[in-house]
């Protein structure tokens, strides 16, 4: 692979116009696609396989064209105090705002809510309920805006007026805060670490054209294939990341072979084939954990998981192409300003040595100027004392995984919003006139197809389901036009997030048979709370396999790229640490309350329930990415005859300052997203960034290098017999240092004129 890589860097650089045209096209071709594309339609959320999700599509099919997906508002009209709703000026005022609504674009009908009954008990709050029939995306402003005018003149009569439902949803996307904000940061990192702007801008250029692409792509295919909003900024989220990154390690690579005497296209190509080596192996964890997602069997996180791997893909391809052909064209730019005042002065250009040299040791390719950094202090602190640096960062991080025992999954919906919000205060406003259960009624799906009298047989599942212990009222049943399929609505006493809700769900399914006894039916619970519990119970009854099977991944991966036993051991068992603390940290603050509101999430409740699998996902490819780019270093000098010890500091001193400069910038991009409205989307974005930090820093720059220590040279023995098995893949680099003096050089005392250095 190294060989192969070390080419084609070489000829990026040497062709940099054609590898920038190439891209500048694809960008563009993109770009058009996503202009000319269709918007993408409102699919909805689907869950084959469960109760719910079966019920919901009987409802479609034995309820023909009545707009299931369609898009609905809860209006909550609210009296003064020591007033009723339905008496004087308040009435005409909600029959007003109810007429309005029913007369305006989209909408299918609104309810009264005096003929429907739908007062509180003390008469000072009401509901109409109005329908629509295009989804939340596809409604128009003038839907909308009529949807606004009728609320606001209802609060103009002096009622307080809030507006529920989905109408108001006009679908996530990336708003452009949270990548700025990741962008920034990363720029400051990247500038500290280089010290050069040319460096520092040459990632995040990349970076930001490898996220256009994606991104366009992704809304070129975003109709036919029904990806959501959510989907876009997972794939910006992790595009823009690993961006930054891949290009980060490859361009860190090129000055390093520079300052050792490299002429430009030579220390590009080696760069590729060394660093872009680790990236593409480090890439193809991201993409391997991404895509694995779809085995868990959920529609939209296979989408999600695929979309974000095609981006880390781009991400990978540009690493090795586009950023070797922008460092043809600023060869000496992106070199500190003392390199690039050496070489002016004499001290270098584009000669050098012409090649990588065969048979010559790490020590010997070490460059000239090299000082100790803090990455090498720390390495000699941490082998000096391996056993408490283990135990105390075993033990933090086992602390911090604690909490992630008391787990609890679910989908939480409005009353998860900042209270600013509208729906959030109708939320808040029904649950304290009429219940915390009645924002998440269960609905029952009765098929009495066969049964001689449905209409007294579906009363009978209706008063036995009405006396269950923890249902407060049952509405009356609705049947379909063949009469043979009615539909009713359950409403608990508990809200729709509570554990004791579920439970309520549970019981009724298992009383089942006792319930329809006798009547000839059978009947389904379904209902956003319903099928949010059920998608909850899928998610964790898959969390353990999936763990499995990415654990096992990564041994296996790591194993041809170390060509080790315990080192990929040791790293599955790092990555374990790392996600169940970084689970931890979540249930912490979104469930359990500990510094939610730093974050503005201002109501806890159970985990969203696909959090779990993509923070599981995610961070073993980014756990890998910094395994791979820092033990490869260790694995290069130590093929080269340094002792175990020596291995270990000479990896830091080479990677240490990039991986962390790399942590912090994934750390930064990730943090952004927790200023998102979305709330997956903000649990998503603190769980990663918390995961990051942890596998970083005390993983991978502390756990990591305690091992070795440990272990010494048995942490790099393999079996013989398995060690002539496995195919080698060479991540480090070792073929470059075998090949000949010269080759793939230009004959000595030529020099290209495409490659003078210039600034």
């Amino acid at each position: 692979m190294a060989i192969f890589l070390h080419r084609v860097g070489r000829i990026a650089f040497r062709h940099r116009w054609y590898v920038v045209l190439v891209w500048a096209a694809v960008l563009a071709l993109a770009g058009f696609g996503a202009l000319s594309a269709p918007k993408a339609s409102d699919e909805g959320f689907s869950m084959p396989g469960i109760e719910s999700q079966k019920a919901f599509d009987l409802m479609e099919q034995r309820f023909p064209g009545t707009a299931a997906d369609g898009a609905s508002a809860r209006v909550v009209f609210v009296a003064p105090d020591g007033e009723r709703i339905d008496a004087g000026g308040n009435r005409r005022a909600v029959e007003a705002a109810v007429a309005s609504l029913a007369e305006g674009p989209q909408a299918v009908s609104a309810s009264d809510p005096f003929r429907a009954k739908a007062l509180s008990e003390d008469g000072r709050t009401a509901y109409a309920t109005v329908t629509y029939e295009a989804g939340p995306k596809d409604l128009t402003a003038a839907a909308r805006d009529r949807l606004k005018g009728a609320v606001e003149d209802a609060r103009g009569a002096g009622l307080t007026v809030e507006v529920g439902g989905k109408a108001l949803d006009e679908g996530g996307g990336p708003g452009g805060t949270a990548e700025a904000t990741g962008v920034a940061v990363a720029a400051l990192v990247l500038l500290v670490t280089f010290g050069s702007l040319a460096a520092a801008g040459l990632p995040l250029l990349t970076a930001l054209i490898g996220v256009g692409v994606s991104l366009a792509s992704i809304l070129t295919l975003a109709h036919a294939l029904h990806l959501s909003a959510t989907t876009s900024i997972l794939a910006m989220m992790l595009g823009l990341a690993v961006g930054i990154d891949y290009a980060l390690f490859v361009v860190s690579r090129y000055r390093e072979e520079r300052s050792r005497g490299h002429e430009p296209r030579e220390a590009a190509a080696v760069a590729a084939g060394t660093a872009g080596s680790a990236v593409v192996f480090a890439g193809l964890t991201v993409v391997i954990a991404l895509a694995g997602l779809s085995v868990v069997g959920i529609p939209m996180l296979t989408k999600m998981g695929l979309a974000a791997s095609g981006a880390v893909t781009v991400a990978v391809l540009i690493a090795l192409t586009l950023v070797p052909a922008l460092l043809g064209f600023w060869p000496n730019a992106v070199l500190t300003r003392r390199a690039r005042a050496g070489r002016a002065g004499g001290t270098g250009g584009t000669g050098g040595t012409g090649g990588t040299g065969g048979g010559r040791s790490a020590r010997d390719d070490a460059p000239k100027d090299a000082t100790e950094g803090w990455g090498t202090r720390w390495a000699r602190f941490v082998l000096r004392r391996p056993l408490p640096v283990l135990l105390l960062g075993v033990v933090g991080l086992g602390a911090l995984a604690l909490p992630m025992t008391d787990l609890r999954l679910g989908n939480p919906g409005d009353e998860a919003k900042p209270v600013s919000t509208t729906e959030r205060r109708a939320y808040d406003a029904l649950a304290e006139a009429f219940g915390p259960g009645f924002n998440g009624p269960l609905s029952i799906v009765v098929d009495a197809r066969g049964t001689k009298d449905a209409k007294d047989a579906v009363r009978t599942v209706a008063r036995r389901i009405g006396d269950t212990r923890g249902i407060v009222s049952v509405s009356p049943a609705r049947f379909n036009e063949a009469g043979d399929t009615a539909v009713f609505q359950a409403v608990p006493s508990t809200a729709p997030t509570d554990e004791r809700t579920k439970d309520l769900v549970t019981s009724i399914r298992e009383e089942r048979p006792e319930i329809v006894s006798g009547t000839g039916v059978t009947f389904a619970v379904t209902g956003t709370t319903a099928l949010d519990i059920d998608i909850a119970g899928k998610v964790q009854s898959a969390l353990v396999p999936y763990l499995t099977v990415v654990v096992g991944l990564a041994v296996v991966l790591l194993l041809l790229v170390f060509r080790s036993l315990l080192v990929p051991l040791k790293a599955a068992a790092g990555y374990l640490l790392s996600v169940l603390a970084s689970l931890g940290v979540v249930v912490l603050v979104f469930q359990q309350g500990h510094g939610a509101g730093l974050l503005g999430a201002e109501h806890t409740g159970p985990i969203m329930s696909l959090m779990p699998i993509f923070l599981v996902g995610i961070v073993f490819g980014l756990a890998m990415d910094y395994e791979v780019f820092l033990v490869s270093r260790m694995r290069e000098a130590y093929v080269h005859g340094r002792t175990p010890g020596e291995s270990v500091t000479e990896g830091f001193r080479h990677s240490a300052r990039v991986v962390a400069a790399a942590a912090l910038i994934m750390v930064a991009v990730f943090a952004g997203f927790v200023s998102e409205d979305d709330s997956m989307i903000k649990m998503i974005g603190f769980g990663l960034a918390s995961a990051v930090l942890l596998d970083a820093f005390v993983v991978r720059m502390a756990l990591v290098p305690a091992v070795l220590a440990l272990l010494g040279h048995r942490a790099w023995w393999l079996p013989a017999r398995l060690d002539r098995l496995l195919p080698r893949v060479d991540v480090e680099g070792e073929a470059l240092h075998r090949r000949p003096a010269g080759a793939d050089t230009p004959p000595s005392g030529t020099v290209d004129p495409r490659e003078v250095s210039r600034t």
